[in-house]
């Protein structure tokens, strides 16, 4: 009889080992809040943790939350409470994000760009989809690896003075936003006038005047969806890989850095040394002149 009630007891905690262990499988959680997630259109992106898709607004180029009123419906912001560098995927840094106060929470930022998922009609977007991208053309998946992003703001020269451009592509003062390129970090990218197709004539061999406009150094093209990546090239100056579009190649402006040597939001370079010397790169900028 001991016998028994021994191979009884046996089984009865097999059995309860093997539900728990069963249990214990089910109910694991995954600690990744934030992933990398890949369309065979759009390339690798941001999601959360269940693979709903992240996205950047052209709006935010100053790195701060400008989806108010309506828009927040459509696109609720991104958090993550308790903000850690464990809740991210492998591939992904800490370095590269943060957090700012958006009124209804703490939003993540990649890269300085605020996080948001897309709901349309209040309806949050089903996992692995990316039907935010491109919407009213300010809305674009978050990829990490971008070499062009669209900002949507208004033109401010160092001069200090507001600018728009017309359908001509000339300056002039104004009010307005305009739809411009800047690098994944959200920093302006100029064209100089005086440039010809595939051309810089601006930069010195000895690179002494790269500090005031600096070349994009780049010759990787990662750009959003509404853009025609067939525009983009690169040009050799000087051993280094300068990007272009439509032949025009593209640099930074030096000072467009603020006190705290940040570049987000800035385009003073528009004004300098006058309208239309320097201007920003348009998805619709006519192409280079021939040399």
């Amino acid at each position: 009889m001991k016998g028994k009630h021994y191979f009884a007891t046996l089984f009865v905690l097999l059995v309860a080992g093997f539900i728990l262990t069963s249990c214990t499988k089910s109910e694991t959680v995954d600690p990744f809040e934030i992933k990398l997630a890949n369309s065979s259109t759009l390339g690798s992106y941001l999601t959360d943790k269940a693979g709903n898709a992240l996205y950047f607004f052209a709006n935010d180029a100053n790195g701060l939350n400008n989806c108010t009123g309506g828009c927040t419906t459509a696109w609720p912001i991104f958090t993550v409470a308790m903000f850690t560098m464990d809740k991210l995927a492998p591939g992904l840094s800490f370095a590269d994000f943060g957090t700012i106060n958006a009124g209804t929470g703490n939003q993540v930022t990649y890269k300085g760009w605020p996080l948001y998922y897309y709901a349309p009609g209040g309806v949050r977007e089903q996992p692995n989809l990316t039907s935010g991208e491109g919407v009213n053309k300010l809305w674009f998946v978050a990829k990490p690896d971008y070499t062009i992003m669209l900002a949507n703001a208004q033109l401010v020269g160092a001069d200090g003075k507001n600018y728009i451009v017309s359908s001509t592509n000339v300056y002039s003062e104004g009010v307005g936003k305009t739809s411009y390129f800047t690098d994944l970090v959200g920093r302006t990218l100029y064209a100089f006038a005086k440039d010809s197709s595939n051309l810089n004539k601006y930069t010195k061999a000895d690179l002494s005047n790269n500090g005031v406009w600096p070349i994009y150094e780049t010759d990787k093209i990662v750009v959003p969806s509404i853009l025609d990546k067939t525009l983009f090239s690169s040009l050799t100056i000087y051993g280094k890989k300068q990007l272009t579009y439509k032949g025009w190649p593209m640099y930074y402006y030096g000072p467009d850095a603020d006190a705290s040597g940040l570049f987000r939001g800035n385009n003073k370079g528009v004004s300098v040394p006058k309208p239309n010397i320097w201007p920003v790169f348009l998805k619709d900028s006519p192409a280079a002149p021939k040399k």
